[in-house]
């Protein structure tokens, strides 16, 4: 019904135009065409005085109402450190354009009402005038000369890279259609080398897992940064070109496919503080959702963000992150609570060079989380509680053959023997029900017999330990799911003795 008004009411518009240019016509030709035509003329101008101060006050009050909402006004001032003096250079420029729009706008107009067309006024001839030429190349010349200069000073600081021996955080930004990767430098500080030809489903961003710098490398969700500390950021783009725009923070650089770019700024505002401000604005104090009258305020809702400036596809718009700016407390905070991605989304799967080995740090991670749970399980008086499973001991598919990367996990209980010499323990194998009870009764015996054969190996008194099977018997988990019966498949080792 809205859209069939709009139709009837645009419909008798354009009669109303219609007829009214036929009843120009007609007086035209009652009056006499020049005599029409100097009426004309003399309306035109008149409105046109009209329209350029209608204009002109429309554009000031305009910019007045909404500055509040505009970058670099109101609340809005840069929240970074070289955000100021990019602030500056659009005042500057806005400042002598602004001039240079509204003389223009009144001269245009002004000439178009004093020179309207007049009976007997002819036009006057003018070939050039040297004076007036020079006038108005000499002072756009010098103002062009002021503003470049300027300029190059304000880019120069803004496009500085770090100098050696600084401080400063550095992460990377990689565009690909349609999000953005986010990536940390692990404890080692170091972001690690990648290849776009070792991009896969499992390795997005096609890091060289060779490289030890990418071993603890994080991949975020989003940006989370501390305040008042510099942060250098690698850009670059996976498919097509991205720009990554950090408005608040005046920060704007093209991510281009093979072409690493950088930017450097430092926040000076967290995300509270530039809430604070808004706060303090009648805008801001509407609804964030205008259909939940109820819900957070529009300062309360308010986040930093990351977009992509640079139409890159259909699905540009969902190109939008959230930024945090934070204390260095809460970021330190955040940081300990990321974990490697090569650690928990690569290890051990068919594409990890490193599958047939550990690192030191995974050694003592291992060594440390096995004496936790040895040291409580002794200290509890519930007997399920002394039963420990090898989480990190394994066995070739079907035999009782240990795995070389076991030997750390039998190593610790060696240790832990070691350290209480009146210990005394049982290791039991299980398996699921898959195949025949009998063999998988066997199978069991021989895999914690495989267990007991090394421990005593390592020196350990064999009265200390006995090894038993218990096949299929005793699952913990269903059977009728893989990753029940990967549960059921276990070796474990259980603490007979009270006096340790």
């Amino acid at each position: 019904m809205t859209f069939l008004l709009a139709v009837l009411c645009l419909l008798l518009i354009a009669v109303i135009v219609i007829q009214i240019s036929r009843v120009t016509e007609l007086a035209s030709k009652i009056r006499g065409d020049e005599e029409m035509q100097l009426i004309i003329n003399k309306r035109q101008a008149n409105l046109s005085l009209v329209f350029v101060v209608l204009f002109l006050i429309g554009c000031i009050a305009s910019a007045l109402v909404y500055k509040n909402w505009m970058l670099g006004y109101g609340p809005h001032k840069a929240a970074s450190e070289h955000g100021g003096s990019l602030d500056s250079m659009f005042d500057i420029t806005l400042f002598f354009t602004g001039i240079v729009f509204v003389v223009t706008q009144i001269a245009l107009f002004y000439f178009a009402w004093k020179y309207k067309g007049e009976k007997g006024r002819t036009a006057l001839f003018m070939s050039h005038n040297n004076q007036l030429e020079i006038i108005w190349t000499a002072i756009p010349a010098i103002v062009m000369a002021f503003l470049v200069i300027k300029g190059l000073d304000t880019w120069n600081q803004v496009m500085a890279d770090v100098d050696e021996g600084e401080d400063f955080i550095e992460i990377e930004a990689t565009g690909y259609q349609f999000a953005w990767a986010i990536r940390y430098p692990g404890p080692d500080n170091q972001i690690g080398t990648k290849n776009y030809k070792m991009i896969t489903g499992l390795n997005p961003l096609g890091q060289d897992w060779t490289d030890t710098k990418n071993l603890d490398d994080i991949h975020a969700d989003k940006i989370v940064l501390p305040v008042n500390k510099k942060v250098r950021v690698r850009i670059t783009s996976r498919d097509v070109l991205h720009n990554f725009y950090l408005p608040h923070f005046r920060v704007k650089m093209d991510a281009v496919p093979g072409i690493p770019t950088y930017f450097i700024f430092t926040p000076t505002k967290t995300t509270a503080e530039y809430r604070e401000g808004l706060q303090k604005y009648e805008q801001y104090q509407q609804p964030a959702d205008p259909s939940d009258p109820t819900g957070p305020k529009m300062w309360e809702a308010f986040n930093y963000e990351l977009a992509c400036a640079e139409l890159c596809g259909n699905g540009h718009f969902s190109m939008r992150r959230i930024v945090e700016i934070v204390s260095e407390d809460e970021y330190n905070a955040w940081l300990s609570q990321q974990k490697s991605y090569y650690l928990t989304s690569v290890r051990g799967t068919d594409e990890d060079p490193n599958k047939d080995k550990l690192f030191d740090f995974e050694i003592k991670q291992r060594k440390q989380e096995f004496t936790d749970a040895v040291e409580k399980a002794i200290s509890s008086d519930s007997i399920a509680d002394k039963t420990l499973k090898f989480n990190y001991v394994n066995f070739e598919t079907g035999a009782a053959n240990l795995t070389p990367l076991s030997q750390y996990e039998l190593d610790n209980l060696v240790e832990v023997m070691n350290k209480y010499p009146n210990m005394t323990i049982e290791i039991a194998g299980h398996t699921d029900n898959t195949g025949d009870a009998a063999q998988n009764q066997i199978l069991s015996q021989n895999r914690s017999q495989a267990v007991y054969d090394y421990i005593v190996g390592k020196g350990i008194a064999a009265t200390r330990l006995r090894s038993v099977g218990y096949g299929q018997d005793r699952p913990i988990d269903t059977n009728d799911t893989e990753a029940g019966r990967a549960n059921n498949r276990r070796t474990e080792f259980r603490i007979l003795n009270q006096s340790l």
